[in-house]
């Protein structure tokens, strides 16, 4: 049984949220025509559910990691490259679609993953032929790093935002123009309130239908939609004036930036998917074009008025600088509270890609244990990993820089020059394409290597207060 649409860094359109049912492929293959034969049909999606669906795709944690993304790059650096990436991934998002529905006429193939796609690209190079099983291995590895990197994510993001919570309780009033909230009773660290979520998360991903989980995934979606709404009045009516911040930032912190804009941008697993089961697919270019045209101006506008009105301030996650007053309160906990929910449809991706290899192998009296086994020992993997790495905006750029910049720069550019390489390509097109996928690479490597260092400079600097607060 396998996922029907991943989602990153947003809720899992799978069996939930009006999906179609998935019926069965035709014993034999269709003859190839230019129209891709789609699961969706009559019975598929329409053109707004399908906008609201990549939508919810696109939108995430991401989302509220970019005003401080917008602070390493720069007030005007930031937001005119969070243009320029937005404008890059909606290309590659254009080219794997380009790509799987040209592959899937030439093999009569009803639908095709991302991993198919890579797959069956490289076997249109004779050279490559032999090792194209690996194209698909290498894309359902990054897709196990990115979705277990969402989940690393969330535990981060629940810890600090309750933390926050629990620690001005005691001061917390009703007024939030003044903001009078001046108690703060510190706490247990934030890597004991990962340990105190992880039996509820452990009982949440035991779930294994998809649809139990649909009428709080929908309640998730409004209470974050509203949740995002306070926080943009917050933030476009608590700009100080004159404004006092840097164009350009550090050079050294613009691979922060990078990680942190590509974490957000990762929505291009959901693409093929959502293509498929459209009612009338050959509207979905138009559905693309107008759904990240409004993804890349609600990053571009809550990226920047997050950092004019929090400036050097600005958390991990624009949440943490909220007032500490009850509506706001309010705000983070119903935001996690959808969190608490998307991790389970975000863990649906790995465990579906995981698990069947490994029931596969056992009796049946020992498929469900085998089954509950690996859920428990995934989500304790993520949550070791947030305890290791308690800082939010490192994970969050970290995971972007190693797994987001490789399935949403590196290898749709790639992909693009394997499936058409002999039919013509331009020069322009190579050059163009090899250019992406090299920004992707530089990137991934620079991204990752700021992030671990950072990681372990703030871990020394962690245990260094620690052992101060001793002596």
């Amino acid at each position: 049984m396998a996922s029907d649409i991943t989602y990153h860094d947003g809720p899992v359109f799978s069996r939930i949220d009006d999906s179609p049912a998935e019926e069965e492929p035709p014993s034999q293959p269709a003859t190839p025509s230019n129209e891709y034969e789609r699961i969706g049909g009559r019975t598929g999606s329409s053109f707004f559910q399908t906008l609201i669906h990549l939508l919810k795709g696109n939108i995430g944690t991401g989302l509220l990691g970019l005003p401080l993304a917008v602070k390493n790059a720069g007030l005007v650096l930031g937001p005119l490259s969070l243009l320029v990436m937005g404008i890059v991934a909606i290309h590659c998002m254009s080219l794997l679609v380009k790509c799987s529905h040209h592959l899937s006429v030439k093999l009569g193939k009803p639908f095709l993953t991302y991993g198919d796609a890579v797959e069956y690209g490289m076997e249109n190079v004779s050279w490559l032929r032999r090792h194209s099983v690996w194209g698909r291995h290498l894309v359902n590895v990054f897709l196990i790093i990115t979705q277990l990197g969402f989940c690393c994510v969330y535990f981060v993001f629940l810890s600090d935002n309750v933390k926050q919570v629990v620690e001005v309780a005691n001061g917390t009033t009703w007024n939030c123009h003044t903001n009078e909230t001046a108690v703060i009773v510190a706490s247990m660290d934030s890597r004991l309130y990962m340990l105190c979520f992880l039996p509820f998360i452990i009982l949440l991903v035991f779930t294994r239908n998809l649809n139990f989980l649909a009428p709080f995934s929908s309640l998730a979606n409004l209470v974050m939609a509203a949740s995002l709404v306070l926080i943009y009045y917050h933030s476009i009516t608590n700009i100080s004036l004159p404004i006092d911040l840097p164009l350009v930032g550090r050079a050294k912190d613009y691979p922060l930036f990078f990680g942190t804009a590509i974490f957000a941008f990762e929505g291009i697993g959901v693409v093929l998917p959502l293509e498929n089961k459209m009612q009338k697919p050959q509207n979905f270019t138009m559905v693309l074009y107008m759904g990240m045209a409004i993804v890349t101006f609600l990053y571009i506008s809550l990226g920047t008025v997050g950092y004019l009105c929090f400036g050097e301030n600005i958390g991990g996650s624009i949440t943490l600088n909220l007032p500490n007053c009850w509506m706001y309160q309010i705000v983070k906990l119903l935001y996690c509270f959808g969190i608490y929910i998307t991790y389970a449809l975000q863990f649906y991706v790995p465990a579906e890609i995981l698990i069947p290899h490994a029931v596969s192998r056992v009796s049946g009296r020992l498929e469900l244990l085998v089954d509950l086994s690996i859920r428990v020992a995934l989500v304790t993997f993520t949550c070791a990993l947030a305890v290791l790495i308690p800082e939010l905006d490192l994970v969050i750029s970290l995971v972007g820089s190693i797994s987001s910049s490789a399935l949403a720069l590196i290898i749709p550019p790639l992909l693009q020059l394997l499936t058409f390489h002999n039919e013509g390509i331009s020069c322009w097109v190579v050059l163009k394409n090899a250019l992406i996928s090299l920004v992707g690479l530089v990137g991934f490597v620079a991204g990752t290597y700021i992030s671990i260092e950072q990681i372990i400079k703030r871990n020394h600097q962690r245990h260094n207060d620690i052992s101060f607060q001793v002596m």
